[in-house]
């Protein structure tokens, strides 16, 4: 008679009953019945204990030889940087992201790329038929047709396959949709995907190849799949980026051969993504000058990044008023609405706020508070924020023609900084970096806590003229 378990599908151990929080990670709702594997006992007496086993040499690690890895150039400059200068031979790379973002097509190139350059290469494709594969290739030059490709879902034949062919390089598309012969379950399921990963990373060590696992996210953005598949994979790339909008963002968040200060930034065109090799020269002339616009001075890993800021306020039918993040998080927006009310003189109760980080970028950092404050309280009087720090053409909101006059001649102001509860601006890393970035495109002065600035209520001054008035008398 078979046995069921229950298995967590966020850390994978297993229990004989059902829990409403798993007894490992502590996640709710997580545990997922399956039908447990035969398993075999040994017979009495037969195991080894552990007195009999050999002990381990253990050694100083400045004994240690380190060997030096080698690396696979994919062609595309802005993956390889996130690689930390490419593949490395026998290494597990798990890329991650939302449908239709981009995975299959930055994999494809990569392929294309690598077997132009002599690489032995395969394609396995669980997903989709070789012919839609082709079709998506096909745009992509006549580089990504040469690569071989195998299509099939059986992980055995799967396993065959690369060791018949011997690749330098494979990529598994995707790792949910292998199934293991002799377990239960559907594709995708914990025991499954486990079981495919394991099988998958112990042929790439032995035999050398650099392998890329393409993997499935959950409605929350996580990857989908028991937490040890993170922990299997030598490197954990997401692929983030809205379907809608043109960039994306690939960042590392694991990686035991290079750094995970990181990102790539590709745009999506209809020959397929292609490198910006210098995003804040785009987002810098895409900017709007306009009342609710500002230029972040953001730092993606040990990269800088201009990144504009747009804010709309306006009288809300509703109740409660609508508070609508793209880019940017929602509870820190919230946090700074509140520190605006108090310390900052901005109100903005009763009115629908709409945030959003230009070309469909993500941001994290605490450093973006400053500006999201700058472009709702402009947003809030109507007035373009000033890049010389200057006082505001008049008092209230700017007329026309001293508007347009300002949105041409002036540059778009540029700020970073983090605001605390009490209304201060706190410092933030690379500040030198921030500032040399939006230097280069003659965004100067920068408002933040490097200068004489202290408090958000100094920061409004200086880019509005004065402290800015209530949301309410605004309005009118």
């Amino acid at each position: 008679m078979s046995r069921s378990v229950y298995v967590c599908s966020s850390c994978g151990q297993d229990s004989p009953r059902w829990h409403g929080r798993c007894p490992g990670c502590g996640d709710w709702n997580s545990l997922v019945e399956e039908r447990a594997a035969a398993t075999r006992r040994p017979a009495a007496g037969g195991g080894r204990t552990a007195s009999s086993a050999r002990p381990l040499r253990a050694v100083p690690l400045a004994d240690v030889e380190a060997p030096a890895f080698e690396r696979l150039p994919t062609g595309i400059a802005e993956l390889d940087r996130v690689l930390g200068g490419g593949l490395v031979a026998g290494s597990l790379v798990l890329l991650g992201g939302a449908p239709g973002i981009g995975k299959s097509t930055i994999t494809a190139s990569a392929l294309g790329h690598l077997a132009a350059a002599g690489r032995r290469t395969l394609y396995v494709t669980a997903e989709e038929s070789a012919a839609q594969v082709k079709l998506r290739a096909e745009r992509l030059g006549a580089d990504a047709l040469r690569v071989p490709i195998a299509a099939g879902t059986d992980l055995d034949a799967v396993i065959a396959t690369i060791e018949a062919e011997a690749p330098e390089v494979c990529v598994v598309d995707s790792v949910q949709t292998l199934h293991a012969e002799g377990l239960t379950g559907s594709p995708g399921t914990v025991g499954q995907v486990r079981e495919v990963a394991g099988r998958i990373a112990r042929v790439a060590k032995e035999r050398d190849i650099a392998t890329i696992l393409v993997g499935h996210v959950t409605k929350e953005g996580s990857l989908a799949g028991p937490r040890v598949l993170e922990h299997l994979v030598d490197c954990v790339l997401h692929f983030e980026g809205e379907r809608e909008r043109s960039y994306r963002i690939v960042r590392a968040v694991k990686n035991r051969f290079g750094s995970t200060n990181e990102v790539g930034v590709f745009e999506m065109r209809e020959t397929g993504l292609v490198e910006v090799v210098d995003a804040s020269a785009r987002f810098v002339s895409e900017a709007t000058r306009a009342p609710g616009s500002v230029v972040l001075c953001a730092m993606e890993g040990s990269r800088p990044l201009l990144v504009e800021v747009q804010a709309l306020v306006a009288p809300s039918e509703i109740q409660p008023p609508r508070r609508v993040a793209s880019g940017i998080d929602r509870n820190r927006l919230a946090l700074i609405l509140a520190v605006l009310a108090r310390h900052g003189g901005v109100r903005l109760g009763s009115s629908d706020v709409f945030v959003s980080a230009a070309g469909g970028v993500r941001v994290d950092e605490p450093g973006a508070d400053l500006a999201v404050a700058l472009a709702l309280a402009s947003a809030a009087r109507g007035v373009p924020l000033r890049s010389s720090g200057r006082p505001g053409r008049g008092a209230g909101p700017a007329h026309n023609g001293d508007r347009s006059r300002a949105e041409n001649d002036d540059p778009p102001l540029a700020a970073f900084g983090e605001i605390g509860l009490t209304g201060e601006l706190r410092f933030v890393a690379h500040p030198e970096r921030r500032v040399a970035e939006a230097a280069k495109f003659g965004l100067e002065p920068v408002l933040s806590p490097e200068g004489s600035l202290r408090t958000l209520r100094q920061a409004l001054a200086a880019a509005l003229g004065r402290a800015p008035r209530e949301a309410e008398r605004a309005a009118a």
